[in-house]
């Protein structure tokens, strides 16, 4: 236990023997967060941390690490992570960035000591920040419904492959050999929200873990299992967790999947969001899809019909300004002739793109005694256009008389 520990602590900035003195003099941490949102706690220890990691948002402060023997802060573990809150003794306060395990049942508040000071031995009162407790609750419940549509859609072989759930959204990996299309996103988005329409009340009970897989419960990865094991059942899901949810399916509200990709070689990800992240997802599409209707000119319903008319108007303007340089081509086509000698003309033509520049030597050879025909020019993209036009008859080959000259601008010398 103590290598495991050694493992997953190094690097954070605190000797090991503290957490191991702190576990050895006063024990473990008793978790009342499934039921409370605050507790009564007394401070075990605060242990400085010496480092703030370069990826922590308030780098540069002091940070301590803070035990309790009673604490509602959930401990970051099965792919949900730690809560946030406060700490509050006579003399001071403490605002936790974040709850982890130091060792296996010993939860650290990573804390940022705000005001006066906090040491051990002292009463305290342990508080959560319950709105962001609730989003992690909606999100985790989400997870396991999304888990189980997910099976109903793509098959029974899709298992859990790492999962993390935070306020904001949820994110959750599977085993699946193929994309899932947006039909089947679809439908796993419409079972989801039918059973958070149902609002069937959860249930969360402790059985035996073979009581637990005779009732079907599906183990849930990350999480470790002894003999009593935790069960959420939440609508048609029996899964095994530890982890916090609603008391009913209806409190997730409306559950949107909004990212689906690969992550390796059969192994898929999906994100999503529910509540108010969902509310504000959808605000922000409808504001989307207002502001093209208005760009285009059209109002919101018809914006597809909006969009494909202002491409209809643009391929149309595409074509005239062809047909103009065309004109323009055949116009110059004169003049460039007059200039040629013995039927043969080599000129500096720029301005125009590739195939203008093919049009104006065609149209140019065209020209009685004309033989031949070489252009070369600056294009309208900045690159170099080099064509050759020949009579039939004249005895040249047009690729042939391009080859060493389009070799020295980086090209190939092909094409007609």
């Amino acid at each position: 236990e103590r290598a495991k520990a050694a493992q997953k602590g190094a690097g954070d900035g605190v000797d090991l023997d503290a957490y191991r003195d702190v576990a050895e003099q006063s024990g473990v941490t008793e978790f009342v967060g499934y039921a409370d949102d605050t507790a009564e706690s007394r401070v075990l220890a605060v242990v400085p941390v010496e480092t703030v990691p370069v990826d922590t948002e308030q780098s540069g402060d002091e940070l301590v690490d803070i035990f309790l023997d009673r604490t509602p802060f959930y401990a970051e573990s099965g792919g949900q992570i730690g809560d946030t809150g406060t700490i509050v003794t006579d003399t001071g306060t403490a605002e936790v960035l974040d709850t982890t395990f130091a060792l296996p049942n010993l939860r650290r508040h990573r804390a940022r000591i705000t005001d006066g000071t906090v040491v051990a031995g002292q009463r305290a009162t342990a508080a959560i920040d319950n709105e962001r407790r609730a989003a992690i609750r909606r999100n985790h419940t989400a997870t396991h419904l999304l888990h189980h549509a997910l099976r109903q859609v793509l098959g029974d072989h899709v298992k859990q492959a790492g999962s993390m759930v935070g306020p904001d959204r949820l994110r959750f990996d599977f085993s699946h050999y193929e994309a899932v299309t947006d039909e089947q996103i679809a439908e796993i988005e419409r079972l989801t929200n039918a059973e958070t329409l149902h609002n069937t009340p959860t249930r969360i009970f402790e059985t035996t873990k073979d009581e637990a897989e005779a009732l079907g419960a599906i183990a849930f990865f990350g999480d470790k299992y002894g003999d009593i094991v935790r069960v959420l059942e939440a609508g048609p899901s029996i899964e095994l967790c530890g982890g916090t949810h609603v008391r009913a399916t209806g409190d997730i509200g409306t559950v949107k999947v909004v990212s689906e990709s690969s992550i390796g070689s059969n192994l898929r990800r999906i994100e999503a969001v529910t509540g108010e992240a969902s509310v504000a997802l959808l605000q922000r599409d409808e504001q989307l899809i207002a502001d093209a209707a208005r760009l285009v000119g059209s109002s919101a319903d018809e914006l597809l019909a909006g969009v494909q008319r202002k491409l209809d108007e643009a391929k149309g303007l595409q074509d005239e300004i062809k047909a103009l340089r065309a004109q323009l081509a055949m116009g110059r086509a004169g003049e460039l002739a007059a200039l040629a000698h013995d039927g043969v003309l080599v000129t500096q033509v720029d301005g125009l793109n590739p195939g203008d520049l093919r049009e104006l030597a065609i149209a140019v050879r065209q020209h009685p005694g004309i033989r031949l025909v070489v252009l070369i020019g600056e294009t309208t993209s900045g690159g170099v256009g080099l064509v050759a036009a020949v009579a039939t008859g004249s005895g040249w080959t047009a690729s042939e008389l391009l080859k060493d000259a389009a070799k020295a601008v980086g090209g190939g010398g092909g094409g007609k």
